[in-house]
């Protein structure tokens, strides 16, 4: 099965105190290329979050970007420096002339007297890896999803380049016959005498200059090729794109070798086939 090269996807998954979001985003590049965009708090998860990513991806530009939001009323009170401060408090209300007092939340914001509840690296650590996985997983699917419809994109291209062999193959016979009677046509006209024994010569010089049957059998050949790789697990871009290359090369020696316009029609609709299939080719991974 091909996969696609283009996908997102994302999760999220509350760890200690905090909620981890995670995004995943892949498009097509010639290699795996992956970035990597996180908060300050999370640097030190930098390499096990490419290593889990390149595990599992071959091909393709990734970009993962993690944020996280804590949760509601997640910090300690130092009840020590709340002791300290409205002993401070009551100190200078005693110096003012009209004593005020303090709210709490006027407490509650002083400097140091909120303490964030600490995390423990190596859980959030497991926990972002365990996110990562997750996240991966839904976009292996997406990626999953995309390649089997270009597969049967690809597939259905590969009929139809298969059916166009098919009438060159058939139509070779009726253009060496059409050949023969044209230059027949035209010694009859050069000469009072025709040299018919130099004439089956020159015949048999211009079917094998005309012979199009290895042309047709290696297209043949990368189109049965392209079908197999389809069903390949591992990737396959790569390949796929090399049999493109030659497909077109046999497309366009077919071409220059074109006798009629049929002929030729059918040179240029494997071309445009096998362009098509080339644009394609280029998400798969």
């Amino acid at each position: 099965m091909i996969r696609s090269m283009t996908a997102f996807a994302g999760d999220e998954a509350v760890i200690e105190n905090l909620t981890v979001l995670c995004e995943l985003r892949s498009v097509n590049h010639r290699y795996c290329d992956i970035t990597v965009k996180l908060p300050e708090r999370f640097r030190f998860a930098e390499a096990p979050i490419r290593s889990a990513i390149a595990a599992k991806i071959k091909r393709g530009k990734v970009e993962c970007a993690l944020n996280y939001k804590k949760l509601p009323q997640n910090f300690n009170i130092d009840l020590q420096a709340v002791e300290a401060l409205l002993n401070a408090a009551r100190t200078i209300e005693s110096l003012m002339p009209e004593p005020r007092t303090f709210s709490a939340l006027d407490i509650l914001t002083y400097p140091g007297i909120q303490q964030e509840i600490g995390t423990d690296n190596a859980i959030l650590g497991q926990g972002i890896t365990a996110l990562i996985e997750r996240t991966l997983e839904q976009m292996i699917e997406v990626r999953n999803r995309e390649g089997e419809q270009l597969a049967s994109l690809i597939d259905e291209r590969c009929r139809k380049m298969s059916e166009l062999v098919v009438a060159a193959r058939s139509r070779m016979p009726e253009v060496l016959v059409h050949l023969r009677e044209k230059l027949k046509l035209r010694i009859h006209d050069l000469v009072i005498e025709p040299d018919f024994d130099r004439l089956e010569q020159e015949l048999v010089f211009l079917t094998q200059k005309l012979d199009v049957e290895e042309e047709l059998d290696r297209l043949e050949t990368h189109v049965n090729e392209v079908r197999r790789t389809l069903k390949d697990s591992e990737p396959v871009g790569r390949r796929m794109d090399f049999l493109m290359q030659e497909m077109n090369r046999e497309a366009n020696t077919l071409g220059s070798k074109s006798a009629d316009k049929v002929m030729t029609g059918i040179a240029i609709d494997l071309k445009v086939l096998i362009e098509q299939m080339r644009e394609q080719i280029q998400n798969i991974e």
